[in-house]
């Protein structure tokens, strides 16, 4: 998925500014698409170029102009096309997989320090994504994007909790091979 797409989705929910989209891009689509703001006012542009966003400016007392981007029919028929295509499995560039490659080569206190920090910002996540299915979801008569919505939130907050577990899965392993080292260590002497 390029950038492209995830800006015409938000636009889906209503038009917004280009302040108002890089704020709800990082309250929503930001938990599994990063993009700067930069690179959104940028694609913004492109968008426009294309037909898929149609923007206005409106003037404000006091301030800059304000100008609001929509998504153009050109930009749902393009959604909708894209949707079709086959989505592609994400690549895996994990730092912390490498350093497990060579775990004689690494400080193994700094790699358990990173790794417990890890685990401590995706149950943070966890419970932010919950707060938000909390708040949002909860009791409320969904619509259709809504309910899509709740599904997304519900993988985020698994696949959190899973790398929470993973985290503590990897803790226990190096506990455990440390162990046997030392008990190695003791039997050779």
């Amino acid at each position: 998925m390029a950038l492209a797409e995830a800006i015409l989705v938000c636009l889906t929910d209503r038009p917004m500014s280009g302040y108002d989209l890089a704020k709800n891009f990082d309250a929503s689509i930001g938990f599994f698409w990063r993009a700067s703001h930069q690179q959104i006012y940028r694609e913004l542009g492109r968008l426009r170029d294309k037909g898929h966003v149609a923007s206005t400016e409106m003037a404000q007392s006091g301030k800059p102009n304000r100008i609001v981007h929509r998504i153009t029919k050109d930009g749902r028929d393009y959604l909708y096309h894209w949707s079709q295509r086959p989505s592609r499995k994400p690549s895996v560039k994990d730092e912390m997989l490498v350093k497990l490659y060579a775990l004689e080569a690494v400080d193994i206190d700094a790699l358990r320090e990173q790794i417990t920090l890890r685990m401590d910002e995706h149950n943070g996540l966890a419970k932010q994504y919950q707060k938000i299915k909390s708040r949002f979801f909860e009791n409320k008569e969904l619509s259709v994007t809504e309910k899509g919505k709740l599904v997304a939130l519900n993988i985020g907050i698994e696949q959190e909790q899973t790398n929470a577990l993973w985290c503590e899965k990897m803790l226990d392993g190096l506990a455990d091979i440390f162990r046997d080292e030392k008990v190695k260590r003791l039997h050779k002497k």
